[in-house]
């Protein structure tokens, strides 16, 4: 009778804790939906076919340090993390991002070189002072602790697949570009990052309150570095 007592009260305070955890994913994503990115001017004068082919090229110039340093995000989150099962879903992640000749970095190169830009124009660009900021702050979500490193990386995930469809309508009905290869990175996350979205929401799920109250730190402050971003395009373009 004692294990039963023992068995159900466990069970009861999971089921809590469990029901705390989709609740707080469903207030963030209201909170996360005012800094959407779609709902950014620099995005919205995108999806019109509002901006030149040359501030596309800069923002590919840009935005390229962000993508080729994600992984290296995912990496810090992965070793700041003591539980197995939730490090090997952020190794997938990480494994999805580098591997082979099409990692990510690679296929931004590619959209970049659809643009009309050189490989090199974009290794080698001189960073705004918004793009810096950009990197170093997820990098220091990332180092802060694992909660805040996943709550970042979920402000991202969760927008990108609605962010990439926009951005191949506009790049494909404005700017003339279809190439396949010019727009595989986009294609590839509309699929991939609706699957790492919800990994993530479930990774935040298993946290305790507490180490959710620092996810969701990370996710509204990833969520601004990435909004700024955007910014700084719109001020330098």
């Amino acid at each position: 009778m004692v294990k039963l007592i023992i068995l159900i009260r466990s069970y009861s305070i999971s089921s809590n804790l469990l029901r705390y955890g989709i609740n707080m994913i469903n207030l963030l994503n209201q909170e996360l939906d005012k800094m959407h990115l779609l709902k950014h001017p620099f995005y919205q004068a995108w999806s019109e076919g509002k901006l030149s082919v040359e501030v596309l090229g800069e923002y590919a110039k840009q935005y390229y340090n962000q993508v080729k340093n994600f992984p290296r995000y995912i990496s810090k989150i992965h070793s700041e993390c003591d539980d197995i099962s939730s490090r090997q879903v952020l190794l997938g992640n990480l494994i999805e991002e580098e591997k082979g000749d099409e990692n990510h970095p690679e296929l931004w190169l590619r959209f970049a070189e659809g643009l009309g830009v050189k490989r090199s124009d974009v290794e080698n660009v001189e960073l705004k002072q918004e793009t810096r900021n950009l990197v170093d702050g997820f990098f220091k979500l990332a180092g802060e602790s694992y909660a805040k490193g996943l709550g970042a990386l979920y402000s991202y995930e969760r927008q990108v697949p609605e962010v990439a469809k926009s951005k191949i309508e506009g790049l494909e009905k404005f700017y003339g570009i279809t190439g396949e290869q010019a727009l595989k990175f986009f294609n590839v996350h509309i699929a991939a990052d609706e699957w790492h979205s919800e990994e993530c929401a479930s990774l935040i799920e298993k946290l305790s309150p507490e180490e959710q109250e620092e996810a969701k730190k990370g996710a509204l402050e990833g969520a601004r570095l990435l909004w700024q971003f955007l910014d700084g395009m719109v001020k330098h373009c």
